[in-house]
């Protein structure tokens, strides 16, 4: 079932931003992992609509010392829970633990993250939504041939107010929620 998207459709999410409040020092518990309104009921329609519903997110804090391996698990669980009690289902969850400096090939603004998720999935990111509220989730998203799709919570009304000419075209969702609409739409069309 796991790598079958094409029969859903696969879709990844940035967490940070889109799914939950971010932090300028970090999301570091279950306790400061904070749903955006309407983020959790978006979840759970997109995989209840069809899709493959999947989470990019880059996580410093670890390498940084601010949180654990374990901690990062118990937010993710808090997540599954809480998009579970809605009827839906977060297929997986990939993040990369390095620092902005460490040289790694899966932190996006590069793709790995993203590539990643393809090979376990045994798919092409050609057209794969990518929504993120990050200059740096857009860009992973077009390295990696997928659709870059920005949403203004989080810091997205700070990055549509400085994208750049090659990502000028990107769509916009005040939300996870409109994005997920919108996504729903074309995909039942």
């Amino acid at each position: 079932m796991a790598s079958r998207p094409n029969d859903r459709g696969l879709v990844i999410l940035d967490r940070d931003g889109v799914i939950n409040r971010d932090s300028p020092a970090f999301v570091k518990s279950t306790d400061e992992w904070i749903p955006l309104p309407g983020s959790i009921r978006a979840i759970a329609a997109l995989d209840r609509g069809g899709f493959t519903v999947t989470i990019a997110s880059n996580q410093s804090g670890i390498s940084r010392g601010l949180f654990d391996r374990n901690a990062l698990r118990s937010m993710h669980r808090k997540l599954r829970r809480l998009v579970a009690t809605e009827g839906g289902h977060v297929a997986r969850i990939v993040v990369c633990p390095h620092g902005p400096d460490d040289g790694c090939a899966c932190r996006k603004p590069r793709a790995g993250l993203l590539r990643r998720l393809g090979r376990h999935y045994k798919t092409s990111l050609d057209g794969v939504p990518v929504i993120g509220d990050s200059l740096r989730d857009l860009q992973a998203a077009a390295r990696a041939g997928a659709r870059p799709i920005l949403v203004r919570s989080g810091n997205g009304r700070n990055t549509e107010a400085a994208l750049p000419g090659e990502l000028a075209a990107t769509e916009i969702y005040d939300d996870l929620a409109a994005a997920a609409a919108a996504l729903l739409r074309e995909h039942n069309k």
